[in-house]
């Protein structure tokens, strides 16, 4: 039987989230596997990945909420919003050192709520069917730099719930971010420079959690001699509303036949989260995904079946 489940990832510092990605495939002899949630090459941290059956879950695991652990360094921005980049600003030490701890916290809480957020020039955004590193990159080619001004990717609405300022050892400002889909950290520390009047940039970066699923259950799995066991697919979607059915429920719905979920309570009322559950066998095991569809009338929908 082809491999199944949510494995958590602890990506190391350096490997890309695809380089993640083949390594599992390697670990688990499946072709079929995805995850929610890119880091960058130099962010490390918790990566969900999901093998096999599971990958028809990774839409419903993007929106999780996240956590992070960042550090920025005050006096230096640059292109890419991190330490890769080239240098765009630099100030003069002093103002740096100048900086109060009031300061920059009250610059922290700033971006806490529902902000408007630029992302990075150098990001997998698309805009005009490209994505925003591979028009960054051409226009620097072609205008030796100058192409990147021109370069402005639109502002986003993001969410980000709290922010905690953890140390300041001037140049470097280390917080902790807890924050909503689509917010990049990246643009935070630039424009926590921006704020303070300095210029900055993210030196360091590590996922501590996505959603349920935190750092001490991840594993970095280019240290791995061999497959762990996956977590069962119904743990990849235990923050969805629970629908459970009975053993023939769940063979009909498995032939994709809806009229089980009639039997099923009414969906959520005006202003639940998500309109989304998750069906399951009285056994635990996920069987598929539902969406209720109010109507009138209303009515269950199979959104995702899941092969046993």
């Amino acid at each position: 039987m082809t491999a199944a489940g949510l494995f958590i990832a602890d990506k190391p510092r350096g490997p890309s989230s695809f380089a993640v990605i083949g390594r599992v495939r390697h670990l688990y002899g499946v072709r079929q596997v995805g995850h929610a949630g890119t880091l960058d090459p130099l962010a490390s941290g918790v990566l969900p990945v999901l093998v096999g059956e599971a990958t028809k879950l990774v839409p419903y695991l993007m929106g999780l909420e996240k956590e992070y652990q960042a550090t920025a360094h005050l006096g230096v921005a640059t292109d890419t919003y991190d330490a890769e980049g080239r240098v765009t600003r630099r100030v003069d030490g002093a103002a740096v050192s100048a900086l109060g701890e009031d300061e920059i916290r009250a610059a922290l809480a700033s971006f806490v709520g529902q902000i408007a957020q630029r992302p990075p020039i150098y990001s997998a955004i698309k805009k005009d069917g490209k994505r925003l590193y591979q028009l960054a990159r051409a226009q620097s080619h072609e205008g030796e730099g100058e192409g990147e001004a021109a370069l402005v990717p639109d502002e986003r609405e993001v969410v980000v719930h709290e922010i905690r300022l953890e140390d300041i050892t001037l140049p470097e400002v280390r917080f902790t971010v807890r924050c909503g889909k689509g917010t990049y950290i990246r643009s935070l520390a630039h424009d926590l420079g921006q704020r303070l009047g300095v210029g900055a940039h993210l030196v360091a970066l590590r996922r501590t959690r996505v959603g349920p699923f935190a750092s001490t259950q991840a594993v970095d799995p280019f240290t791995l001699g061999e497959a762990p066991a996956l977590l069962p697919l119904a743990r990849a979607v235990e923050h969805l509303p629970l629908l459970e059915v009975d053993d023939d429920a769940a063979r009909r719905l498995r032939l994709g036949q809806q009229a089980p979920l009639a039997r099923c309570a009414p969906g959520p009322v005006e202003g639940r989260e998500t309109d989304t559950h998750r069906v399951l066998r009285q056994d635990g095991e996920l069987i598929a995904l539902a969406e209720w569809r109010p109507g009138p009338p209303g009515h269950w929908s199979l959104a995702r079946v899941l092969r046993g």
